[in-house]
């Protein structure tokens, strides 16, 4: 499963159940709202966070060392 497809796909879906009851008569404010969740007022960009609850694999610095981790996490 690729989860950033099926984010993708409920954003898609969420869009068109928030667009199918608005009703709006003023053609720029009808733009304006279209804009705004066009460009994702009502579902940000997804975000990936690590959970503290799990065991420690080590530092990171160590695991890029060991090449589990991208050279780029050091930052």
């Amino acid at each position: 499963m690729d989860v950033f497809e099926l984010r993708d796909r409920m954003v898609a879906e969420y869009e068109s159940y928030v667009m199918s009851f608005l009703a709006i008569g003023d053609k720029r404010l009808e733009a304006e709202v279209k804009n705004q969740l066009a460009s994702g007022l009502l579902w940000p960009e997804p975000r990936i966070g690590l959970n503290p609850s799990f065991a420690s694999g080590g530092k990171i610095s160590q695991l890029v060392e060991e090449g589990l981790l991208h050279p780029e996490c050091r930052r």
